[in-house]
């Protein structure tokens, strides 16, 4: 059993962290997780609805950082959880250029 925020679920499972993050172009992330999984998602899909248009700005897009594990645009309020994108990531090889590391 475990419990989170409060409430208490009957069987254990995995906590999913990105470790590294790499936004590439064309509105795609590179991603590492605490596993050691890496692979690309392509969030082009979500572009179109509510919060997450605010990432179309390719710059806006480039900002993301890791907080605690949940890649994060503070200037744009919006976040992606760490679980869908272990859903969505299609599994490479880590690219070439700068990474975003987990702090925390």
């Amino acid at each position: 059993m475990r419990i989170e925020n409060g409430i208490a679920y009957a069987a254990e499972r995995p906590i999913i962290r990105v470790a590294c993050v790499r936004p590439l172009a064309a509105h795609q992330l590179w991603l590492r997780f605490a596993d050691g999984t890496e692979g690309v998602v392509d969030v082009t899909p979500l572009l179109a609805s509510g919060v997450f248009a605010r990432l179309v700005d390719e710059t806006v897009f480039a900002s993301v950082i890791l907080d605690y594990g949940v890649p994060t645009w503070p200037a744009a309020g919006v976040d992606l959880a760490p679980e869908y994108l272990y859903q969505q990531a299609i599994r490479v090889e880590e690219p070439g250029g700068s990474l975003v590391t987990a702090s925390a």
